[in-house]
């Protein structure tokens, strides 16, 4: 048997970025929830609840970073890597969560509409864009690394739209007295919600279900192998991964008479890593001719 490993861990953010991104969401997010209150806006209090996640994302992905540190063991082979994306998915539950509240009050609003401190919405809501802002800059150089910070900067950058439409929000209400916007720019932020909270939990259920990742088509990479000069066939062929960014191969490869096996694995170890970016790969190389005496013994 012949294996190819790499277990590069993938730096997802300085964690300093990581711990500023976190403190500014969260005492941004508690200004906003005692904005919200004291101006009964539900616009504000829902960007709060969805800054919330934020902040709660920012520090899963802080915890997550430590624990992808940790070595392997006796009890964990690989690890404990994959606890991102259990971070990941119980962030997108919560986020889930969240925006059926929003929609819940808003309904319950839309009856009677209390009467909106506006200016004080307006203030709070420009102060909020400038935090998200920032917060998005910071996590924007390793979003396509790491689920877990995706899920922090889909979540900021979703937070930041909310709080451009509070702004709309606020100077309608300041320039016409129409409180019905505000619970209706509450419903806008929660339905937005939903689209990228359901794909980004779709991704980590494909993950801890070890299902293929997300782009690669297992039939090419079955092409791949057994087009390669060499290879009689190809079975038991498993692709899964672990996070976001490692993926894992492993698989039989029945090779042809007269043919060096411990070369033909460097090679087809070669082509996946390049074409497929799978980085940790497991081949049993087995004889054409073993396997005919296999088939003939069964």
């Amino acid at each position: 048997m012949g294996a190819g490993h790499e277990h590069g861990d993938v730096k997802a953010l300085p964690e300093s970025r990581l711990l500023i991104a976190f403190a500014l969401t969260g005492s941004f997010m508690v200004i906003e929830f005692i904005g919200g209150y004291l101006t009964e806006s539900l616009a504000l209090i829902s960007d709060a609840m969805h800054m919330m996640t934020d902040a709660f994302a920012l520090l899963l992905a802080l915890i997550a970073i430590h624990a992808g540190r940790k070595a392997a063991d006796l009890f964990r082979t690989y690890g404990y890597a994959r606890f991102e994306i259990l971070a990941a998915a119980m962030n997108a539950l919560i986020l889930m969560a969240v925006a059926f509240y929003i929609l819940y009050e808003a309904y319950q609003r839309l009856s009677s509409p209390p009467d909106i401190q506006s200016m004080g919405m307006l203030v709070v809501a420009i102060a909020g864009l400038i935090i998200n802002f920032i917060s998005m800059k910071m996590l924007t150089s390793a979003k396509d690394e790491s689920l877990n910070v995706k899920g922090a900067y889909l979540e900021v950058w979703a937070d930041m739209l909310g709080s451009v439409g509070v702004i709309i929000g606020a100077v309608i209400i300041w320039l016409t007295g129409w409180q019905l916007v505000d619970s209706i720019i509450a419903v806008l932020i929660g339905f937005m919600v939903f689209p990228r909270t359901w794909i980004l939990l779709k991704e980590c259920l494909n993950i801890l279900l070890e299902g293929v990742p997300k782009g690669i088509n297992l039939t090419e990479v079955t092409d791949t192998i057994n087009n390669t000069a060499g290879v009689a066939s190809s079975h038991d062929l498993h692709l899964w991964a672990l996070t976001q960014s490692k993926l894992i191969l492993s698989g039989h490869i029945v090779y042809q008479p007269n043919v060096d096996s411990e070369a033909l694995r460097l090679t087809i170890d070669k082509q996946l890593r390049e074409q497929f970016h799978i980085n940790h790969i497991t081949l049993q190389m087995e004889s054409e001719d073993k396997q005919h005496l296999e088939d003939n013994h069964h």
